[in-house]
Protein backbone atom coordinates (compact mmCIF):
# COMPACT_ATOMS: atom_id res chain seq x y z
CA UNK A 1 0.00 0.00 0.00
CA UNK A 2 1.56 3.41 -0.93
CA UNK A 3 0.45 6.68 0.46
CA UNK A 4 -0.32 10.00 -1.52
CA UNK A 5 3.15 11.44 -1.05
CA UNK A 6 4.72 8.39 -2.62
CA UNK A 7 2.61 8.88 -5.61
CA UNK A 8 3.21 12.31 -5.63
CA UNK A 9 7.27 11.65 -5.35
CA UNK A 10 7.33 8.61 -7.94
CA UNK A 11 7.90 10.29 -11.19
CA UNK A 12 10.70 12.37 -9.56
CA UNK A 13 12.19 8.82 -8.76
CA UNK A 14 11.36 7.22 -11.94
CA UNK A 15 13.59 6.67 -15.45
CA UNK A 16 12.03 6.93 -18.81
CA UNK A 17 13.46 4.11 -21.35
CA UNK A 18 12.20 4.18 -24.46
CA UNK A 19 12.98 1.71 -27.02
CA UNK A 20 13.66 2.71 -30.34
CA UNK A 21 12.92 -0.77 -32.11
CA UNK A 22 14.77 -2.69 -34.51
CA UNK A 23 15.55 -1.78 -38.56
CA UNK A 24 11.89 -1.01 -38.91
CA UNK A 25 11.26 -3.10 -41.68
CA UNK A 26 7.37 -3.02 -41.78
CA UNK A 27 7.82 0.87 -42.08
CA UNK A 28 10.73 0.83 -45.19
CA UNK A 29 11.10 2.71 -47.40
CA UNK A 30 10.24 5.68 -44.52
CA UNK A 31 12.91 3.71 -42.71
CA UNK A 32 15.58 3.81 -45.46
CA UNK A 33 17.59 6.68 -44.15
CA UNK A 34 16.01 7.32 -40.47
CA UNK A 35 15.28 5.18 -37.18
CA UNK A 36 11.93 4.33 -36.66
CA UNK A 37 10.97 6.65 -34.02
CA UNK A 38 12.71 9.50 -36.07
CA UNK A 39 10.01 9.00 -38.69
CA UNK A 40 7.39 12.11 -39.47
CA UNK A 41 4.11 12.25 -37.42
CA UNK A 42 0.89 14.72 -37.92
CA UNK A 43 2.82 17.23 -40.41
CA UNK A 44 5.35 18.27 -37.49
CA UNK A 45 6.24 15.88 -35.04
CA UNK A 46 7.87 12.91 -34.77
CA UNK A 47 7.22 8.92 -33.48
CA UNK A 48 9.44 9.56 -30.92
CA UNK A 49 7.86 12.85 -29.37
CA UNK A 50 4.91 10.61 -28.00
CA UNK A 51 6.40 9.10 -25.43
CA UNK A 52 8.70 11.32 -24.45
CA UNK A 53 5.83 13.86 -24.12
CA UNK A 54 3.87 11.26 -21.91
CA UNK A 55 6.95 11.34 -19.79
CA UNK A 56 7.51 14.80 -19.50
CA UNK A 57 3.59 16.30 -19.07
CA UNK A 58 4.09 13.01 -16.27
CA UNK A 59 6.91 14.69 -14.39
CA UNK A 60 9.41 11.88 -15.56
CA UNK A 61 12.50 14.22 -16.26
CA UNK A 62 14.96 12.01 -16.85
CA UNK A 63 14.85 9.98 -20.22
CA UNK A 64 17.05 7.64 -22.64
CA UNK A 65 15.77 6.35 -25.83
CA UNK A 66 17.58 3.03 -26.96
CA UNK A 67 18.78 2.82 -30.79
CA UNK A 68 20.87 1.27 -33.13
CA UNK A 69 19.85 1.38 -36.84
CA UNK A 70 20.12 4.71 -38.75
CA UNK A 71 20.23 6.93 -35.83
CA UNK A 72 21.46 9.97 -37.14
CA UNK A 73 18.51 12.09 -38.05
CA UNK A 74 16.94 11.01 -34.57
CA UNK A 75 20.06 12.42 -32.78
CA UNK A 76 19.96 15.70 -34.48
CA UNK A 77 16.04 15.80 -33.56
CA UNK A 78 16.63 14.76 -29.76
CA UNK A 79 19.56 17.29 -29.60
CA UNK A 80 17.57 20.53 -31.06
CA UNK A 81 14.21 19.70 -29.38
CA UNK A 82 14.62 18.72 -25.54
CA UNK A 83 17.25 20.91 -24.27
CA UNK A 84 16.52 21.19 -20.43
CA UNK A 85 18.63 24.58 -18.74
CA UNK A 86 21.09 24.56 -16.05
CA UNK A 87 19.01 24.59 -13.52
CA UNK A 88 17.13 21.69 -14.04
CA UNK A 89 19.28 19.39 -12.09
CA UNK A 90 19.01 16.09 -13.73
CA UNK A 91 16.59 16.48 -16.16
CA UNK A 92 17.87 14.93 -19.67
CA UNK A 93 16.44 13.13 -22.83
CA UNK A 94 20.01 11.42 -24.41
CA UNK A 95 20.05 8.69 -26.67
CA UNK A 96 22.31 5.32 -25.85
CA UNK A 97 23.09 3.80 -29.27
CA UNK A 98 24.62 0.12 -29.35
CA UNK A 99 28.39 -0.03 -28.88
CA UNK A 100 31.56 -2.03 -28.04
CA UNK A 101 32.22 -2.10 -24.72
CA UNK A 102 34.77 -4.44 -23.10
CA UNK A 103 32.03 -6.26 -22.16
CA UNK A 104 30.18 -6.69 -25.47
CA UNK A 105 30.37 -6.15 -29.17
CA UNK A 106 27.06 -7.34 -30.04
CA UNK A 107 23.96 -5.16 -31.46
CA UNK A 108 21.03 -5.32 -29.16
CA UNK A 109 19.08 -8.68 -29.73
CA UNK A 110 16.03 -7.46 -28.39
CA UNK A 111 14.30 -5.24 -26.02
CA UNK A 112 15.67 -6.93 -22.71
CA UNK A 113 19.18 -7.23 -24.60
CA UNK A 114 18.73 -3.47 -24.91
CA UNK A 115 17.74 -2.42 -21.68
CA UNK A 116 20.45 -5.29 -19.89
CA UNK A 117 23.74 -3.73 -22.22
CA UNK A 118 22.99 -0.33 -20.73
CA UNK A 119 21.96 -1.43 -17.42
CA UNK A 120 25.18 0.43 -15.79
CA UNK A 121 24.45 3.77 -17.16
CA UNK A 122 20.59 3.15 -15.63
CA UNK A 123 21.90 2.47 -12.01
CA UNK A 124 24.47 5.20 -11.86
CA UNK A 125 21.79 7.40 -10.29
CA UNK A 126 19.34 6.64 -7.78
CA UNK A 127 16.31 5.73 -9.55
CA UNK A 128 13.71 3.51 -8.02
CA UNK A 129 11.69 2.76 -10.99
CA UNK A 130 12.21 1.97 -14.26
CA UNK A 131 9.36 2.88 -17.08
CA UNK A 132 10.15 0.85 -20.12
CA UNK A 133 8.46 1.96 -23.46
CA UNK A 134 7.96 1.80 -27.18
CA UNK A 135 9.09 4.47 -29.49
CA UNK A 136 6.81 3.65 -32.58
CA UNK A 137 3.29 3.88 -30.52
CA UNK A 138 0.25 6.41 -30.72
CA UNK A 139 -1.37 7.38 -27.48
CA UNK A 140 -1.82 9.74 -24.48
CA UNK A 141 -1.15 7.87 -21.11
CA UNK A 142 -1.02 9.80 -18.26
CA UNK A 143 2.15 7.81 -16.02
CA UNK A 144 1.11 9.54 -13.02
CA UNK A 145 -1.74 6.92 -12.72
CA UNK A 146 0.28 4.38 -13.93
CA UNK A 147 2.49 4.56 -10.68
CA UNK A 148 -0.26 5.60 -8.49
CA UNK A 149 -1.63 2.06 -9.30
CA UNK A 150 1.57 -0.01 -8.94
CA UNK A 151 2.53 1.56 -5.44
CA UNK A 152 -1.38 1.35 -3.85
CA UNK A 153 -0.93 -2.97 -5.31
CA UNK A 154 2.73 -3.31 -4.32
CA UNK A 155 3.64 -4.66 -7.24
CA UNK A 156 7.12 -5.57 -8.99
CA UNK A 157 6.17 -5.06 -11.79
CA UNK A 158 2.94 -3.33 -13.83
CA UNK A 159 2.06 -4.05 -17.41
CA UNK A 160 -0.26 -1.58 -19.16
CA UNK A 161 -2.64 -3.70 -20.54
CA UNK A 162 -5.91 -2.18 -23.40
CA UNK A 163 -8.46 -4.05 -24.02
CA UNK A 164 -9.50 -5.61 -26.94
CA UNK A 165 -11.67 -7.80 -29.26
CA UNK A 166 -11.43 -10.92 -30.22
CA UNK A 167 -10.04 -10.48 -33.66
CA UNK A 168 -7.47 -8.07 -32.22
CA UNK A 169 -6.56 -10.43 -29.65
CA UNK A 170 -4.66 -12.99 -31.68
CA UNK A 171 -2.02 -10.27 -32.38
CA UNK A 172 -1.08 -9.42 -29.26
CA UNK A 173 0.35 -10.62 -26.10
CA UNK A 174 -2.57 -11.85 -23.33
CA UNK A 175 -2.60 -11.35 -20.03
CA UNK A 176 -5.10 -13.26 -17.65
CA UNK A 177 -5.67 -11.71 -14.07
CA UNK A 178 -7.17 -12.53 -10.96
CA UNK A 179 -10.05 -10.10 -9.59
CA UNK A 180 -7.40 -8.27 -7.60
CA UNK A 181 -5.64 -7.53 -11.30
CA UNK A 182 -2.51 -9.19 -10.37
CA UNK A 183 -1.35 -11.28 -13.90
CA UNK A 184 -1.91 -14.66 -13.05
CA UNK A 185 -0.94 -16.03 -16.84
CA UNK A 186 0.28 -14.80 -20.55
CA UNK A 187 0.21 -16.11 -23.63
CA UNK A 188 1.60 -14.90 -26.69
CA UNK A 189 -0.52 -14.49 -29.67
CA UNK A 190 -3.06 -16.90 -28.99
CA UNK A 191 -4.94 -18.77 -32.58
CA UNK A 192 -6.97 -21.89 -30.21
CA UNK A 193 -10.23 -20.64 -29.75
CA UNK A 194 -10.67 -22.81 -26.62
CA UNK A 195 -7.15 -20.95 -25.17
CA UNK A 196 -8.65 -17.51 -26.40
CA UNK A 197 -12.36 -18.51 -24.74
CA UNK A 198 -10.61 -19.33 -21.56
CA UNK A 199 -8.37 -15.40 -21.32
CA UNK A 200 -11.60 -13.70 -21.42
CA UNK A 201 -11.85 -10.66 -19.25
CA UNK A 202 -14.35 -11.65 -16.17
CA UNK A 203 -17.32 -10.01 -15.75
CA UNK A 204 -16.40 -8.69 -12.57
CA UNK A 205 -13.70 -6.91 -14.24
CA UNK A 206 -15.50 -5.78 -17.01
CA UNK A 207 -18.41 -3.92 -14.51
CA UNK A 208 -15.17 -2.10 -13.08
CA UNK A 209 -14.02 -1.12 -16.27
CA UNK A 210 -17.57 0.26 -17.37
CA UNK A 211 -18.52 -2.66 -20.16
CA UNK A 212 -21.63 -4.93 -20.21
CA UNK A 213 -21.37 -8.50 -19.12
CA UNK A 214 -20.81 -10.94 -21.25
CA UNK A 215 -19.06 -8.69 -23.98
CA UNK A 216 -15.56 -10.06 -25.44
CA UNK A 217 -12.40 -8.23 -24.49
CA UNK A 218 -9.13 -9.32 -23.54
CA UNK A 219 -6.48 -7.87 -21.99
CA UNK A 220 -3.46 -7.13 -24.55
CA UNK A 221 0.29 -6.21 -23.31
CA UNK A 222 0.74 -2.81 -24.63
CA UNK A 223 4.73 -3.13 -23.98
CA UNK A 224 4.38 -0.73 -21.20
CA UNK A 225 6.18 -1.87 -18.19
CA UNK A 226 6.93 -0.18 -14.70
CA UNK A 227 9.47 -1.97 -12.98
CA UNK A 228 11.02 -1.55 -9.52
CA UNK A 229 14.69 -1.21 -9.65
CA UNK A 230 15.76 -4.50 -8.00
CA UNK A 231 13.11 -6.28 -10.02
CA UNK A 232 14.52 -4.98 -13.15
CA UNK A 233 18.10 -6.20 -11.78
CA UNK A 234 16.76 -9.87 -11.17
CA UNK A 235 14.93 -9.84 -14.56
CA UNK A 236 17.68 -9.48 -16.46
CA UNK A 237 20.26 -11.68 -14.85
CA UNK A 238 19.12 -14.49 -16.80
CA UNK A 239 20.16 -13.34 -20.30
CA UNK A 240 17.00 -13.59 -21.92
CA UNK A 241 16.75 -11.33 -24.94
CA UNK A 242 12.88 -9.88 -24.89
CA UNK A 243 10.66 -8.36 -22.40
CA UNK A 244 7.50 -9.71 -23.92
CA UNK A 245 8.85 -13.43 -24.97
CA UNK A 246 11.11 -14.42 -22.26
CA UNK A 247 11.40 -11.65 -19.05
CA UNK A 248 7.53 -10.80 -18.69
CA UNK A 249 6.45 -14.76 -18.66
CA UNK A 250 9.11 -16.00 -16.13
CA UNK A 251 8.63 -12.63 -13.78
CA UNK A 252 4.94 -13.97 -13.57
CA UNK A 253 6.17 -17.22 -12.07
CA UNK A 254 8.65 -15.22 -9.23
CA UNK A 255 7.37 -12.06 -8.60
CA UNK A 256 3.75 -9.96 -8.14
CA UNK A 257 3.05 -8.67 -11.57
CA UNK A 258 -0.24 -6.28 -11.83
CA UNK A 259 -1.86 -4.92 -14.89
CA UNK A 260 -3.01 -1.19 -15.16
CA UNK A 261 -6.03 -1.29 -17.49
CA UNK A 262 -6.22 1.22 -20.44
CA UNK A 263 -8.84 2.42 -22.05
CA UNK A 264 -7.90 5.39 -24.57
CA UNK A 265 -7.17 5.41 -28.22
CA UNK A 266 -3.88 3.43 -28.77
CA UNK A 267 -2.20 2.36 -31.92
CA UNK A 268 0.80 0.83 -32.66
CA UNK A 269 2.77 2.25 -35.51
CA UNK A 270 4.16 -0.65 -36.69
CA UNK A 271 3.10 -1.07 -40.56
CA UNK A 272 2.50 1.68 -43.37
CA UNK A 273 -1.25 0.86 -43.62
CA UNK A 274 -1.15 1.92 -39.81
CA UNK A 275 0.93 4.87 -40.06
CA UNK A 276 -1.09 5.75 -42.86
CA UNK A 277 -4.99 5.39 -41.45
CA UNK A 278 -3.16 6.79 -38.00
CA UNK A 279 -2.09 10.23 -39.64
CA UNK A 280 -5.31 10.46 -41.52
CA UNK A 281 -7.48 9.66 -38.74
CA UNK A 282 -5.68 13.21 -37.11
CA UNK A 283 -7.83 15.14 -39.91
CA UNK A 284 -10.76 13.97 -38.40
CA UNK A 285 -13.55 16.08 -37.14
CA UNK A 286 -13.38 14.48 -34.59
CA UNK A 287 -10.03 12.73 -34.12
CA UNK A 288 -9.60 9.74 -31.69
CA UNK A 289 -5.88 11.63 -31.25
CA UNK A 290 -5.90 14.74 -30.34
CA UNK A 291 -2.99 17.21 -30.12
CA UNK A 292 -5.22 20.41 -28.77
CA UNK A 293 -6.17 18.48 -24.83
CA UNK A 294 -5.12 20.79 -22.14
CA UNK A 295 -2.43 19.44 -20.36
CA UNK A 296 -1.08 16.53 -23.02
CA UNK A 297 0.93 18.85 -24.34
CA UNK A 298 3.02 17.22 -27.50
CA UNK A 299 6.40 18.91 -27.71
CA UNK A 300 8.26 19.05 -31.09
CA UNK A 301 11.47 20.90 -32.38
CA UNK A 302 10.61 24.81 -32.20
CA UNK A 303 10.87 26.02 -35.27
CA UNK A 304 10.47 29.67 -36.47
CA UNK A 305 8.90 29.13 -39.42
CA UNK A 306 6.12 31.57 -41.44
CA UNK A 307 2.30 31.19 -40.59
CA UNK A 308 1.26 28.79 -43.64
CA UNK A 309 -0.54 30.77 -46.94
CA UNK A 310 -3.60 29.76 -49.07
CA UNK A 311 -3.63 31.81 -52.11
CA UNK A 312 -7.10 30.13 -53.02
CA UNK A 313 -7.99 26.79 -52.29
CA UNK A 314 -10.57 24.26 -51.67
CA UNK A 315 -9.52 22.27 -48.25
CA UNK A 316 -11.26 19.64 -46.17
CA UNK A 317 -10.82 17.43 -43.21
CA UNK A 318 -6.50 18.79 -43.69
CA UNK A 319 -4.00 18.89 -40.71
CA UNK A 320 -1.80 21.78 -42.46
CA UNK A 321 1.31 22.55 -40.80
CA UNK A 322 3.75 25.44 -40.66
CA UNK A 323 5.23 27.64 -43.61
CA UNK A 324 3.33 26.25 -46.05
CA UNK A 325 2.06 27.88 -49.47
CA UNK A 326 -0.98 26.44 -50.92
CA UNK A 327 -2.12 27.89 -54.26
CA UNK A 328 -5.92 27.31 -56.02
CA UNK A 329 -5.58 23.72 -55.02
CA UNK A 330 -8.03 20.86 -53.69
CA UNK A 331 -7.18 19.02 -50.53
CA UNK A 332 -9.36 16.09 -48.85
CA UNK A 333 -8.44 13.81 -46.08
CA UNK A 334 -4.99 15.14 -45.86
CA UNK A 335 -1.74 15.88 -43.21
CA UNK A 336 0.47 18.40 -44.62
CA UNK A 337 4.15 18.80 -43.50
CA UNK A 338 5.78 22.07 -42.43
CA UNK A 339 7.29 23.85 -45.47
CA UNK A 340 5.07 22.35 -47.88
CA UNK A 341 4.75 23.90 -51.67
CA UNK A 342 1.17 22.64 -53.59
CA UNK A 343 0.68 24.76 -56.71
CA UNK A 344 -1.95 25.69 -58.42
CA UNK A 345 -4.62 22.90 -59.67
CA UNK A 346 -3.06 20.16 -57.37
CA UNK A 347 -6.00 17.85 -56.07
CA UNK A 348 -4.67 15.71 -53.43
CA UNK A 349 -6.84 12.80 -51.58
CA UNK A 350 -5.95 10.56 -48.75
CA UNK A 351 -2.35 12.14 -48.75
CA UNK A 352 0.31 12.05 -46.16
CA UNK A 353 2.89 15.02 -47.20
CA UNK A 354 5.44 15.41 -45.24
CA UNK A 355 6.94 18.63 -46.73
CA UNK A 356 10.55 19.76 -46.83
CA UNK A 357 13.64 20.53 -44.96
CA UNK A 358 14.29 24.13 -46.23
CA UNK A 359 13.27 26.37 -48.70
CA UNK A 360 14.74 26.94 -51.86
CA UNK A 361 15.08 29.67 -54.76
CA UNK A 362 14.92 29.12 -58.19
CA UNK A 363 18.10 29.39 -58.64
CA UNK A 364 18.47 26.71 -56.53
CA UNK A 365 16.89 24.06 -57.97
CA UNK A 366 18.49 21.37 -59.47
CA UNK A 367 18.91 21.60 -63.57
CA UNK A 368 16.41 19.82 -65.25
CA UNK A 369 14.46 18.54 -61.81
CA UNK A 370 10.89 20.06 -60.80
CA UNK A 371 10.98 22.84 -57.97
CA UNK A 372 10.57 20.98 -54.34
CA UNK A 373 6.55 20.25 -53.42
CA UNK A 374 3.89 19.55 -56.02
CA UNK A 375 4.10 20.72 -58.91
CA UNK A 376 0.05 21.96 -61.38
CA UNK A 377 -2.26 20.06 -62.51
CA UNK A 378 -1.09 17.09 -60.22
CA UNK A 379 -3.59 14.41 -58.90
CA UNK A 380 -2.50 12.30 -55.80
CA UNK A 381 -4.51 9.56 -54.25
CA UNK A 382 -3.76 7.02 -51.36
CA UNK A 383 -0.01 7.84 -50.91
CA UNK A 384 2.81 9.26 -48.48
CA UNK A 385 4.95 11.64 -49.94
CA UNK A 386 8.20 11.62 -47.61
CA UNK A 387 10.32 14.52 -47.54
CA UNK A 388 11.84 16.98 -49.95
CA UNK A 389 9.80 15.32 -52.82
CA UNK A 390 10.34 16.79 -56.16
CA UNK A 391 6.95 16.34 -57.86
CA UNK A 392 6.42 17.58 -61.26
CA UNK A 393 3.19 19.59 -63.43
CA UNK A 394 0.67 17.30 -64.67
CA UNK A 395 1.44 14.17 -62.64
CA UNK A 396 -0.60 11.10 -61.64
CA UNK A 397 0.13 9.08 -58.51
CA UNK A 398 -2.31 6.48 -57.68
CA UNK A 399 -2.15 2.54 -56.29
CA UNK A 400 -5.52 1.95 -58.10
CA UNK A 401 -4.86 -1.11 -60.70
CA UNK A 402 -1.35 -1.71 -58.81
CA UNK A 403 -0.45 -4.55 -56.62
CA UNK A 404 -0.28 -4.28 -52.90
CA UNK A 405 3.07 -4.71 -52.66
CA UNK A 406 5.51 -3.40 -55.47
CA UNK A 407 9.27 -1.31 -55.54
CA UNK A 408 9.91 0.88 -58.14
CA UNK A 409 12.67 3.14 -59.26
CA UNK A 410 10.96 6.04 -57.54
CA UNK A 411 8.20 4.98 -55.40
CA UNK A 412 7.19 2.03 -53.87
CA UNK A 413 3.90 0.35 -52.61
CA UNK A 414 3.23 -1.14 -48.84
CA UNK A 415 0.04 -2.40 -47.63
CA UNK A 416 -1.68 -0.78 -50.62
CA UNK A 417 -0.67 2.36 -50.36
CA UNK A 418 1.91 4.33 -52.50
CA UNK A 419 4.81 6.18 -51.10
CA UNK A 420 6.95 8.21 -52.54
CA UNK A 421 10.56 8.26 -51.47
CA UNK A 422 12.64 11.10 -48.95
CA UNK A 423 13.94 13.27 -51.97
CA UNK A 424 12.63 11.15 -54.71
CA UNK A 425 12.47 13.10 -58.32
CA UNK A 426 9.13 12.73 -60.40
CA UNK A 427 9.75 14.53 -64.12
CA UNK A 428 6.37 16.19 -65.21
CA UNK A 429 3.44 14.47 -66.84
CA UNK A 430 4.96 10.61 -65.30
CA UNK A 431 2.21 8.21 -64.05
CA UNK A 432 2.65 6.21 -61.44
Amino acid sequence: MSNPLQAQAAPSRTLGIIMGGGAGSRLYPLTKDRSKPAVPLGGKYRLVDIPISNCLNAGIRGIYVLTQFNSASLHQHISRTYKFDIFSSGSFVEILAAQQTPTGANWYQGTADAVRQNLRYFLERPWDYFLILSGDQLYQMDFRELMAAHLQSGADLTIATLPVERHAAEGFGIMQTDNARRITRFVEKPKDPALLESLRIPDPLLGELGLPAGTERYQASMGIYLFNRSVLEACLDNKQEDFGKHIIPAAIATHRVQAHVFQGYWEDIGTIRSFFEANLALAEIEPPFSFYRPGATVYSRPRFLPASKINGAAVKRTVLSDGCIITEAMLDRCVVGIRSIIETGAVLQNVVMMGADFYESETATPPGAPPLGIGRNTTIKDAIVDKNARIGERVVISPEGKPAEMDAENFYIRDGVIIIPKNAVIPDGSWI
